[in-house]
């Protein structure tokens, strides 16, 4: 299971290297303690709203920023733990699923984290085919 503070801290600890800061310096400018910002940093401690605002403000970022990009990186680990489907919903790397995998018979495709990455398994795009973004599909788009 993701948690959201290990998302939480992971962001703040990217934005904190991009920038070339140390952990001092920012606890320092954020007025909390080293130990305290290196847990939350690491996904350990909850952080209140308060310290994440009083974070951000010492990394010069907007709050929303910061929860935006933990809810891309959330959407992402939701999408790598969700079950098989029947068809992709987007368009991406069709596989062949193979007989005797035991998936039902109607299925065709596989996940990608499913395929044993030495046992040759050809890859393909599938998104020029119906459903899968073709001009043909396009219904309910208008010129602006």
């Amino acid at each position: 299971m993701v948690l959201l503070r290990q998302l939480l801290g992971d962001v703040l600890r990217r934005l904190r290297l991009r920038q070339g800061r140390t952990l001092r310096e920012v606890s320092a400018s954020a007025r909390v303690s080293l130990g305290y910002l290196s847990e939350v940093e690491r996904g350990q401690k909850e952080a209140s709203s308060e310290l994440l605002a009083a974070i951000c403000g010492a990394l010069n970022t907007p709050l929303s920023q910061v929860f935006r990009e933990v809810s891309d990186n959330f959407a992402l680990a939701e999408l790598q733990h969700e079950p098989v489907l029947g068809m992709p919903r987007e368009p991406g790397l069709r596989v062949p699923a193979e007989t005797g995998t035991g998936l039902p018979t109607e299925q065709t495709f596989v996940s990608i984290a499913a395929i044993d990455p030495g046992a040759g398994t050809t890859l393909e795009f599938a998104d020029n085919e119906r459903g899968f973004g073709a001009a043909s599909d396009v219904t309910d788009m208008v010129a602006v």
